[in-house]
């Protein structure tokens, strides 16, 4: 009895070394954003494979000959001591690995490879049966060498894909061995042409994505250290915890521990994990492409880098004064974590504040602490309600400077006025963020935020919070101007290039390919042989007249005089434009900006070049509804509409039907259709009462319209075409109005495209139709890049441009 008493007051007594840490219990498996983001990446170079084999066929099938020229001259015992030992050994590995797996008990381990390995024999034999039934004849050519072989080997593919699910690669023996298994495979395969060279590459690849795919599918073993691992490491640096609790994770996702010491003081315990050091990486990607080179950060850091870089801005906030919680401590948990021990400093955050507790003695503190930062180049870069804390005395105390930045440029200090100025602004309104902004810094320095108040410049929270109040940047803007009404500050811009920039790019490279694949069509050595030229000089004398015709127009619809000879080159210039933006765009741009410097306000001159646009749409449906009812009474009937124009119209038809029952997109096209036209409707009063007037803007809408259609039909006349004028008057006009639509400079693709098959539809050989259609675009858009630039050049020169 004595004996169990004992031993119960032994167990009742609790251990004065153990230091029970309140926290949730931490998941078995999680999963890592780094197995998604190798899977995406696996995706990425398959794909790249792919496209480059076909890309350079020749190169592979060369390649190709060498690999079997070379494995051919192996000696028969090597080649089939290879193939007797690398067939078995890439059985044997894995099976052997799972074995030792099972006897440490880690048997979800071996289950996570069988799936990967399953679904990598399912996928690897699915693609083989569709690529050799439908796949492309080029593509099954370079897999399987013309040969009866398996495209991606049903062998290889699931072993590849075990070893990766399993983590293989992180023990060295293994991984060596596998690869030694592998090699040997690959190489008994080749000596016996049972596999091709491009067929090694997307098995591989292939394996490698499914194994990603199922690490991050079904998870991994969480091996982020616990809350019982943090205290032993503070132990070790010398401090003698009694008490710790988990409290809520930082804006990063980086835990945070409470821990109370012997002393009854406390410490801020932050924990950086290593599998978080990819989560959102898809976001900071996007950022460090989209962004100016000197606002971007580093998409990807060690562990070891996060942890420094902390420790360093932590330092150097305290070496230059400012309220940061110092920091006592810094460690290695085991090799999957690192901590940074605090001060524990009991505050609340600002975001927790009432709006009517940030007083201006509060807001004067804040800036006060920025001041101190910027005095010695420190950026925060994340200067918000989370990271601006407020003690019981009410100082003020910025924490998670890990986004800080040391000896920073111009731009970075300028971005952390701009956020916490806007943060502020959402707070206690623009006025009194400026204001208090103003009496610590000065307006000097404060103009120098005035062009970074975008909203791309502003934290994820800030700018969400900054969509909903759209005049909150313009009311900031406006106070800072007040305070310094004289400020000339440089505009910046932040951002690399913008989305609807992508857009066109993109667009542009889908219309040099539908362009290089009508010019593969045409022998362009018969095109510059066979044509006419005396009909080749009619067109480009049509072409040259076209902008005289466009700059009457123009004046047609200005009140205010303007001269013919400028007026023709700026229209030369908007050709240049046309280069780098779409059709629709660069003129008006360029006839906007033309008239602005010649002394018309800008109200005015958006308002005549909206008029001119608008009469021009006017009479171009007039013009097609004329020539189409011309062409129709001439019974032509190869213009007669096919089943796909007919689809085509009714898809139009159904497009615009939602457009207007869908009330944000109709919303959306009214306010873009009221911006455009604002103010046409005077402008249009003012030139009725001229008759000199009218008869410039409707000559010279006319004679534009009919100057490319001489241009077009003469092009179609230089190659034998016989066309009706007014057949091609209709195919013109519809293409016209399709190249206008299309995001691509100057149409570029999208009017080749309409004008080749208009023409072809007309009753035209698909050869003449796009030797013309080459010619047509040959005189009208590149042959005026030249004088257009020319004119750009000299027009800008005497500030007219």
């Amino acid at each position: 009895m004595r004996g169990i008493k004992e031993k119960n007051t032994t167990m009742e007594t609790p251990d004065p070394g153990v230091v029970l840490v309140v926290e949730p219990l931490l998941p078995q498996r999680i999963r890592r954003p780094s197995d998604a983001l190798r899977f995406l990446l696996t995706l990425v170079a398959l794909a790249a494979v792919v496209l480059l084999a076909l890309a350079l066929q020749r190169t592979l099938n060369g390649l190709e000959t060498d690999v079997h020229a070379g494995t051919g001259r192996a000696p028969d015992v090597l080649s089939s001591a290879a193939g007797l030992l690398g067939g078995i050994f890439v059985l044997v590995v894995p099976v052997a690995f799972a074995v030792e797996r099972v006897f440490h008990r880690d048997g979800m381990r071996v289950t996570q490879g069988l799936i990967a390995a399953i679904l990598a024999l399912l996928i690897s034999y699915t693609l083989d049966e569709w690529l050799i039934g439908s796949g492309a004849e080029d593509l099954k050519q370079l897999l399987t060498g013309g040969r009866d072989v398996e495209p991606l080997n049903t062998v290889l593919t699931p072993a590849i894909a075990y070893a990766t699910a399993v983590r293989m690669f992180r023990r060295p023996r293994w991984r060596a061995l596998m690869a030694a298994a592998i090699v040997l495979d690959v190489f008994a395969l080749f000596t016996a042409t049972k596999v091709t060279a491009l067929g090694v590459m997307v098995t591989y690849i292939v394996g490698l994505a499914v194994g990603f795919g199922t690490l991050y599918g079904l998870g991994s073993a969480n091996t982020r250290p616990p809350g019982s691992a943090v205290i032993a490491a503070l132990r070790r640096l010398g401090f003698a915890p009694v008490s710790g609790r988990r409290i809520e994770d930082d804006s990063s996702g980086s835990r945070r521990y409470l821990v109370g010491l012997a002393d009854r003081s406390n410490l801020d315990v932050t924990v950086l994990d290593r599998d978080r050091q990819v989560a959102g990486i898809g976001y900071r990607l996007w950022r460090r492409v989209w962004l100016h080179p000197d606002t971007r950060r580093r998409a990807i850091r060690s562990l070891r880098a996060e942890l420094e870089r902390e420790a360093l801005m932590a330092y150097a906030a305290q070496a230059a004064g400012a309220n940061l919680p110092r920091l006592l401590a810094t460690s290695e948990v085991g090799t999957e974590a690192a901590l940074l021990a605090y001060e524990h400093v009991g505050s609340r955050p600002l975001e927790e504040l009432a709006d009517d507790e940030i007083d201006d003695v509060l807001l004067a503190r804040i800036w006060e602490q920025v001041r101190l930062l910027q005095a010695q180049r420190l950026a925060h870069r994340h200067l918000t309600g989370e990271s601006i804390h407020v003690d019981e005395k009410g100082r003020v105390l910025l924490v998670d400077a890990r986004s800080g930045e040391i000896a920073a440029g111009d731009l970075l200090l300028r971005l952390d006025l701009a956020q916490l100025l806007t943060y502020l602004g959402l707070r206690v309104g623009p006025e009194r963020s400026v204001a208090s902004a103003a009496a610590v810094l000065g307006a000097d320095t404060l103009a120098g935020a005035l062009p970074l108040l975008q909203q791309i410049a502003l934290t994820r929270g800030t700018r969400a919070a900054a969509r909903k109040q759209k005049d909150l940047l313009p009311a900031l803007r406006e106070q800072i101007v007040a305070l310094k009404p004289q400020v000339e500050v440089d505009e910046v811009r932040l951002e690399r290039f913008q989305p609807k920039t992508l857009v066109t790019i993109i667009a542009s490279a889908i219309a040099a390919y539908i362009l290089l694949s009508q010019i593969s069509q045409v022998n362009l050595f018969s095109v510059v042989t066979t044509a006419n030229w005396a009909w080749g000089g009619v067109a480009l004398v049509s072409a040259g007249l076209s902008y005289v015709a466009a700059a009457i127009m123009l004046r047609g619809f200005v009140p205010e005089h303007l001269p013919l000879g400028p007026t023709v080159l700026a229209q030369f210039a908007a050709s240049f434009v046309k280069l780098v933006a779409p059709a629709a765009v660069g003129g008006v741009a360029i006839n906007t900006r033309y008239l602005q410097k010649r002394g018309i306000p800008s109200g005015p001159a958006v308002a005549s070049v909206g008029a001119s646009q608008l009469i021009g749409l006017v009479f171009h449906l007039m013009l097609l509804l004329f020539f189409a009812y011309i062409t129709g009474t001439q019974a032509a009937p190869s213009l007669t509409p096919s089943r796909g124009l007919l689809i085509a119209l009714l898809a139009a038809a159904v497009l615009c039907l939602i457009v207007l029952a869908v009330r944000p997109l109709r919303r959306f096209v009214t306010v873009r259709l009221r911006a455009m036209f604002s103010g046409v409707v005077p402008r249009l009063l003012d030139v009725l009462q001229s008759p000199s007037k009218i008869f410039e803007a409707v000559g010279g809408t006319l004679l534009l319209t009919i100057t490319f259609v001489v241009c077009l039909w003469t092009c179609v006349r230089a190659f034998g075409g016989d066309l009706s004028f007014a057949a091609i008057a209709v195919v013109f006009l519809t293409a016209n109005a399709i190249g206008s639509a299309a995001p691509t400079p100057g149409g570029l693709g999208a009017v080749e495209a309409a004008l080749s098959v208009g023409l072809t539809v007309a009753g035209m050989d698909r050869p003449v139709a796009l030797s013309a259609v080459l010619l047509y675009r040959l005189m009208t858009f590149w042959l005026p890049v030249l004088p257009g630039w020319a004119s750009f050049a000299w027009l800008q020169r005497r500030n007219a441009l």
